[in-house]
């Protein structure tokens, strides 16, 4: 479980940053951290107002899947080894805050949004305009956080969510082979015969994941 979360903490950002974005297009998608290499690093697909990501490479002792509730702003891992799921507190998810990346209701106008987050008050937005990304036509954005760490993020109008971004030393990465339609719901549900993770085991776990 702590693998999957470690592997998947790249694109927490990204998620964050489409917490205000229910997509008018359900979709998935392939995701790419373009500092590792030329492989995906997870698969994300995005129904009405939920997403799961999986890590692309499949490890028996951490694999499993993170879920994503934007309505709730909750997250649930699933363990697919253990036959459990955990819920993490919304707490814990906004630590790993999206320091440079959008939420926006509106992807041809996302700078008023962008400075209404706490963590971007005193910074700034610039809209630099269309641009294409993997033969998708975006809105790019440029910007500054509190701390006056620097961004990038190209918005999809269609998607009306982030397909590529670039952070602070360079970090960057993107969606490629996105495809359009709706998700099963079954996705986005907790098997009905997982158990709940009991946060008293996690010393136990971690301990038997690093056998």
């Amino acid at each position: 479980m702590t693998r999957l979360i470690t592997r998947m903490s790249f694109l927490i950002p990204v998620l964050l940053s489409a917490s205000f974005l229910l997509a008018q297009t359900e979709f998935s998608a392939e995701v790419y951290n373009n500092q590792k290499n030329d492989n995906p690093q997870a698969k994300i697909y995005f129904g009405k107002d939920k997403i799961r990501f999986e890590a692309s490479k499949k490890d028996p002792r951490g694999g499993g899947a993170l879920i994503m509730n934007l309505a709730t702003q909750t997250s649930t891992v699933i363990m697919d080894q253990q036959r459990m799921y955990m819920e993490l507190p919304a707490q814990m998810a906004s630590q790993r805050n999206a320091y440079h990346f959008f939420r926006t209701g509106d992807a041809d106008n996302a700078c008023a949004d962008w400075m209404a987050q706490s963590w971007n008050k005193g910074g700034t937005c610039h809209k630099v305009g269309i641009e294409t990304v993997n033969g998708r036509s975006c809105v790019r954005y440029d910007g500054t956080n509190a701390r006056g760490e620097t961004g990038s993020v190209w918005l999809d109008p269609k998607l009306r969510f982030p397909v590529k971004w670039l952070g602070k030393n360079g970090e960057s990465g993107e969606l490629r082979n996105i495809q359009e339609g709706s998700q099963p719901s079954s996705l986005f549900d907790i098997p009905a015969d997982y158990k709940k993770f009991d946060m008293a085991n996690m010393g136990a776990m971690m301990q038997q994941q690093n056998q």
